[in-house]
């Protein structure tokens, strides 16, 4: 391998690493760094206005369909608009491990 592919291919790695998500397990720091907390409030039990809905303890199911629809636009209501483009990103499994936690959430 010449010098300058494994040089790339460090980098690459690298950056990689630098740029990798949170562990989609760890549903908790995933809603920390998603940004989840701005508008729900911590565990999702103090949105920032009546407008924004408490999310913890709400079934697990419940909250993963309404990430879900969000995301793909079957649900265009209320303030789904503004959750579309902060929803965007997030995977499925990272919606799972966001739902899980704040399912059990008190």
């Amino acid at each position: 391998m010449s010098k300058k592919l494994m040089l790339a291919s460090l980098v690459g790695a690298m950056f990689a690493a630098a740029s990798a998500t949170v562990p989609a397990a760890d549903g908790a720091a995933l809603y920390q760094s998603k940004g989840c907390t701005a508008c729900h409030g911590a565990n999702g039990a103090a949105p920032i206005t009546p407008l924004y809905p408490k999310l913890n303890g709400q079934s697990e199911q419940y909250l993963l369909a309404q990430m879900k629809d969000i995301k793909s636009g079957a649900r265009s209501n209320g303030q789904s608009a503004a959750m579309k483009a902060i929803i965007a990103p997030v995977s499925d499994d990272e919606m799972a491990a966001i739902a899980s936690f704040l399912a059990a959430a008190k």
